[in-house]
């Protein structure tokens, strides 16, 4: 039976995102393995909500939705790094017919220490808190690991 009511049209991603490295002062990293994809591992990322989403506030839903942190608790900056990369044939669907690209934008969140991760099921299985040269081996992702290779510098200038 029909109600009469349409879908709602599907709502696309936007093609901005946040990086966050979740860290503690001591250089150890938080990573999050894909529910999806077993062996893909990544620090917290997400996209926008909607084009005026200040990336701050995406930065601080984001690391709430996928780790039950905080951000706000904590040291969060953004470091004025953009990556600019072609999106995954895979996910190109969640976006607009012809968007081939993601513009994502890098913070760092500092935590006092090794804290204890809430995942969000649907998204990660699992976490690891690494050594940051480790951490930056393990990601599946270019500008994740080079992210989190820039810690030492990035860090006193966090603190």
């Amino acid at each position: 039976m029909m109600s009469g009511t349409a879908a709602p049209p599907r709502r696309h991603k936007i093609p901005t995102s946040v990086l966050v490295v979740v860290h503690t002062p001591d250089l150890d990293v938080l990573l999050m393995e894909r529910a999806p994809w077993p062996g893909y591992w990544q620090s917290v990322t997400g996209s926008v909500d909607r084009e005026d989403e200040p990336l701050v506030d995406t930065a601080i839903r984001e690391v709430r939705e996928e780790t039950g942190i905080d951000a706000r608790r904590y040291q969060l900056r953004e470091w004025g790094i953009q990556n600019r990369f072609e999106i995954y044939k895979l996910w190109q669907s969640r976006y607009a017919p012809g968007v081939t690209h993601n513009t994502e934008h890098v913070f760092g969140l500092t935590v006092p220490e090794r804290l204890p991760v809430q995942l969000e099921a649907r998204e990660h299985s699992n976490y690891l808190w690494l050594p940051w040269q480790e951490a930056a081996d393990k990601c599946f992702s270019w500008s994740n690991r080079d992210a989190i290779l820039m810690l030492p510098q990035r860090v006193p200038a966090e603190s």
